[in-house]
Formats: C-alpha cells, sequence, structure tokens
C-alpha cells in the first residue's frame, strides 16, 4: 500500500522539564513548564503555535482540551494521547499530518506526569478494565508480575540469560552518567544487576524502572518554517505504528514494529545497519530486546546474541538508549514515551553534550504501551535524519 511520505516534515526544540522522583505539583504544571520551554527556546509567541497534542496518565479528569484554557492556547487542532510508552510516537505521526495537510503549522507535542504517594496507586488501580476485571482479582497486580511472566517465557524460549539484561542496564547506567537530567547516575556494574534483590522472579530490582515526575516536549512544524525561525531542526523520514499484534501468541514474544518493519525502511530509504543512534522503550530490557528483534537490527530469538556482541554505550558499538532510558533517567509516566524522541533529537543536531554519539545523521526511536496481562498492545517507531 502507497502512503504520503513525511517528507518535509521538522522536529525542532527537544525539552525536558527536570525530573524528580517525587513531587507535589501536577501533571498540568509539568505540561506548563514544558510549553513555556518551547517558547522561550523558540522564540514564539504562544499564539504562534496553533497546535496542541499531550500525552499523560494524571490528567484526568481532564484532556488536552482542559489545558488549552489553563495554558492560555488558542489551537486549532488537539489530540490526546494516553497511551503510555507509545504515546510520543502517535502524537508525532499525528501532528505531522496534521502539519502536512494545513491543519496547524506549529503543533508543541507535551509528555507529562506526575508522581506522587497516591498517584501511582490511583494510576494502577485505574490504568484498564482489563487489568482490573480480569487479573487483580487473580493476584496479578502491576507491571512486575506481567512482565516476570514475559520475560520468563522469552528467556525459556530464546536463551536469554539475566546476564543479557544485565548488560543493557549497565550499558544503560554508563549513558545516565552524563546525563544531567537522568536521576539514577551512580555507575553499576553486572555483579550488582546479578545480586540485586528479586522483586518477582526473574525480575530485579535493576530490571525496573523508577516511577517519576518530568515532562518531555518539542515542537513540530515544516522544514522551511524551521529554517526561517532559525531553528536546530532534524527531519522525519519514516514512522509506523501497530495495536494488538500477533494476538496468536500465547504470551508476548514480538511486538507489531516487526509486522511494519519493511515499510519503516522503505519510507526512510535506509536499512538497520545505517541508524547511528537507537533508542528502545525500556520498562524492562527485555522489551528492549524484542524491539532489537523487531526493528530488524537482529532475527526474531536472535537478540541475546546480538546484545553479546555489542556495547550500547554512547561510546561504542550500537549506541542505545543514551540517556540511560528510563531504567536510569526515570519513568515520568506517559512522559517516558516521548523521551526517545527528544534524546535522538539531541544527538542529531549535536546538542546531546558528553553524550554525543560521533557524526550521528541517522537516529531511530521506538515506543510501546499499554500493557495487559500477556502482552502490550501498542508499538511503534520513528525515523529522523539529520538537516543538512
Amino acid at each position: 500500500m502507497s502512503r504520503l511520505s513525511y517528507s518535509g516534515i521538522a522536529l525542532a526544540v527537544p525539552v525536558t522539564v527536570p525530573y524528580a522522583r517525587y513531587s507535589i505539583q501536577g501533571s498540568h504544571w509539568f505540561a506548563a513548564q514544558a510549553l513555556s520551554a518551547l517558547l522561550a527556546q523558540s522564540k514564539l509567541e504562544k499564539a504562534q503555535v496553533d497546535g496542541l497534542s499531550v500525552g499523560s496518565f494524571m490528567l484526568t479528569p481532564d484532556t488536552t482540551v482542559g489545558l488549552t484554557q489553563q495554558l492560555g492556547l488558542v489551537p486549532r487542532w488537539m489530540d490526546h494521547m494516553p497511551t503510555g510508552g507509545a504515546s510520543g510516537v502517535m502524537a508525532l505521526r499525528r501532528a505531522a499530518r496534521a502539519v502536512q495537510c494545513g491543519d496547524a503549522d506549529i503543533v508543541a507535542c507535551i509528555g507529562a506526569d506526575t508522581n506522587h504517594v497516591s498517584s501511582f496507586r490511583h494510576s494502577l488501580s485505574n490504568f484498564s478494565h482489563f487489568s482490573r476485571d480480569a487479573t487483580y482479582p487473580y493476584g496479578g497486580g502491576g507491571p512486575n508480575a506481567m512482565f516476570a511472566l514475559i520475560t520468563a517465557n522469552y528467556m525459556k524460549r530464546f536463551g536469554a540469560t539475566r546476564e543479557d539484561f544485565g548488560k543493557i542496564a549497565v550499558s544503560q547506567r554508563h549513558n545516565a552518567a552524563r546525563n544531567p537530567n537522568a536521576l539514577l547516575k551512580k555507575p553499576i556494574t553486572l555483579d550488582d544487576y546479578l545480586r540485586a534483590r528479586v522483586i518477582a522472579d526473574p525480575i530485579h530490582l535493576l530490571d525496573c524502572v523508577m516511577p517519576c515526575a518530568g515532562a518531555e516536549a518539542f515542537l513540530v512544524m515544516r522544514e522551511e518554517k524551521a529554517r526561517a525561525l532559525g531553528l536546530d531542526h532534524v527531519l522525519m523520514r519514516g514512522a509506523i505504528e501497530r495495536h494488538n499484534a500477533y494476538t496468536e501468541d500465547p504470551v508476548m514474544v514480538r511486538g507489531g514494529w516487526l509486522m511494519d518493519q519493511k515499510d519503516l525502511y522503505a519510507q526512510a530509504g535506509i536499512q538497520p545497519q545505517d541508524i547511528d543512534v537507537l533508542q528502545t522503550y525500556d520498562d524492562y530490557p527485555v522489551i528492549s530486546m524484542m524491539q532489537l528483534e523487531g526493528l530488524g537490527f537482529c532475527e526474531p530469538g536472535g537478540a541475546p546474541e546480538y546484545v553479546r556482541a555489542n556495547t550500547f554505550t554512547f561510546d561504542g558499538s550500537m549506541p542505545h538508549n543514551t540517556t540511560g532510558g528510563q531504567l536510569s533517567a526515570g519513568q515520568p509516566g506517559a512522559a517516558g514515551g516521548f523521551l526517545g524522541l527528544t534524546e535522538t533529537m539531541r544527538q542529531l543536531t549535536g546538542t546531546a553534550g558528553d553524550r554525543q554519539v560521533h557524526q550521528a545523521r541517522w537516529g531511530l526511536s521506538a515506543g510501546f504501551g499499554m500493557v495487559n496481562y500477556d502482552r502490550c498492545v501498542c508499538t511503534g517507531a520513528v525515523i529522523m535524519e539529520a538537516s543538512a
């Protein structure tokens, strides 16, 4: 099937509102801070932003429309994307199409969530009817138990070891040491990973992300607009999303990326080996492995060997999750789905500071969200290219 390309779409002004382990501020506050930073860094007036897309779990009962009044925006296009780790990719795809169609000139894409004593409990208990009705009554509460099932099944089927998962966690902590926004910067060794306490076997403490508060954001516009405004920007070259893929698998061992992998690279006119920097959604290491397979860096089931063959550090082979990912930077709710996008933009514009990947031209950021008992239902990915 032929599709309209993303040619001419630019992403600019990557923003991170510093993460906090706990915050008394609400998601609305973090979204407002993100918008303020977008305007300050772009030197745009608020009236020039005529599109708004928000990814958040904890805005409820508000949605994006509630934020328009609170933020003083008058958009002619808006979207709400409460799809967790897939929110960023999905928000970007829809914003790009809105700009191409002329429904908006400049879209602010914002992921924002908070974290305090009761917020995570409230989010968990209201996550989905599926979880509340089909798993919680039987003792399956929260993501750790779900991903223990997925991880154990993957290990049994493909021969992955805890050492393989540990290599991902250790390399990301190495990257996080160079990220001023990361919450966890203290170096860890593979032995630290292996000795960490059990949470839900085979999940141990260093397999788990740290919930936190924070926000990520960026602007979407036409390339000529970004140039006219004098903004550093990257170009959108391809994007895919897929939902509820491979329902025939009793337990998730692959995601929707695999279904659309060829289309993704065909849009960009490149191959996996051309990617200079990769950001996967890493709520648990096993999911990063599934993305390595689904995005064509190795064959299905081949991620353990691929992990053993690469360093994944920003200064080594196959730079991966160069912020430290959520495993070390933190997981700010749905904003975690925007983290890979803002980091890819920084890498491709040469503004990643001490963790800069040398001569990065092509970047890929993948999303993954909305886990139920035995699988996650939302997947997506975006390829970006450095602007000439």
